[in-house]
């Protein structure tokens, strides 16, 4: 099924569905009881976390950091919790700081309640200034496309198409796919399942349009889905829909070390590493796979091949609020 809609994404398919159509009637049904629960407490507004992050170093002066652009929906820019350095875009900003030993510029234009369709006006903003083009970008989007009911295959078509383009402008790409809508509490079977089937099927078809333009993903999945059923209460924020600080922590360190491999800083190579499972697959098969495996990342290797990484996550160092400079200003999202 991802096959069929990346491919339909590609060569212009439009109807592809991600669930039957006897499904429809009990998935809405299921939409409006869930709807009573989630969002019953206030998300914050997102906090705004542009700025530098890291202190600059011998031989990196304060205008020339790495510069950071998160691009998505309300998990990219961080909504749900209150402190900038909680945000998912400063974590990752202060871990590639680290690593780097350099420091690290932030800007963050994603849009809560986005769908796949802003990605071209966010990477319009992102492009828009030619002296601050971004070195690595990571988008973080698919939960909205779901639950609005776009077309898996405009869905997919949309992510393309911002990754070519920031690509085109010489930035490295790392998306983190669809989350798996069935790990969010309130949610209930048949509802449950559905929302499951449904994430996992984009998060796959969104690997392939990726991978294909050049990109690398990391899938977030039911990554967090053990954390939360353990202590929903302390990884969900307020309004039990949108992950709280350890939440976030959580997803970063899932994306660091594949966000620093693909700027070539991380201490393991592309090479496969047959004891944790790493492989060459044909893309769509490692699309496949990662969806199921909440953590994998999916790399371009030779056409049609793709590498399935599962790299060693490192701890997030402590995080502080970001230092702006004239340099950085403070914009707004």
């Amino acid at each position: 099924m991802a096959r069929r809609i990346a491919a339909g994404a590609a060569y212009g398919g439009g109807g592809i569905g991600l669930v039957g159509a006897a499904a429809v009637g009990i998935f809405l049904a299921e939409v409006q009881l869930a709807k009573r629960s989630v969002g019953g407490g206030r998300a914050p507004v997102p906090p705004l976390a542009d700025g530098l992050y890291g202190m600059p170093l011998a031989g990196y002066p304060m205008d020339a950091p790495l510069r950071l652009a998160m691009l998505g929906d309300s998990t990219a820019a961080g909504q749900g919790v209150r402190r900038a350095g909680q945000t998912p875009g400063a974590l990752l900003a202060s871990g590639l700081a680290a690593v780097a030993e350099r420091p690290v510029a932030l800007r963050n234009v994603a849009q809560p309640g986005a769908q796949s369709d802003d990605l071209e006006r966010q990477v319009t903003v992102v492009l828009a200034d030619r002296e601050r083009l971004p070195d690595v970008c990571v988008i973080m989007i698919g939960a909205n496309d779901v639950t609005h009911r776009m077309p898996p295959t405009q869905s997919v078509r949309h992510l393309a198409s911002a990754v070519r383009r920031l690509r085109t402008a010489g930035a490295e790409v790392v998306v983190g796919t669809c989350p798996d809508l069935g790990t969010i509490e309130p949610v209930y079977q048949p509802l449950r399942w559905l929302a499951r089937r449904v994430s996992r099927q984009l998060a796959a078809a969104q690997t392939i349009g990726t991978v294909e333009q050049g990109g690398r993903t990391v899938s977030l999945g039911d990554l967090l889905g053990p954390e939360f059923l353990a202590n929903p209460r302390e990884l969900f924020g307020p309004d039990n829909y949108h992950p709280s600080a350890e939440g976030y922590a959580t997803a970063a360190m899932a994306v660091l070390p594949t966000l620093c491999a693909a700027l070539g800083l991380w201490p393991e190579s592309d090479r496969l590493d047959a004891s944790r499972d790493e492989d060459m697959l044909p893309v769509a098969k490692a699309a496949a796979e990662a969806a199921s495996a909440a953590g994998t990342e999916v790399t371009a290797a030779r056409a049609p091949w793709a590498l399935l990484k599962h790299r060693r996550r490192r701890r997030l160092p402590a995080t502080t609020e970001p230092a702006r400079s004239p340099s950085e200003p403070r914009r707004a999202l």
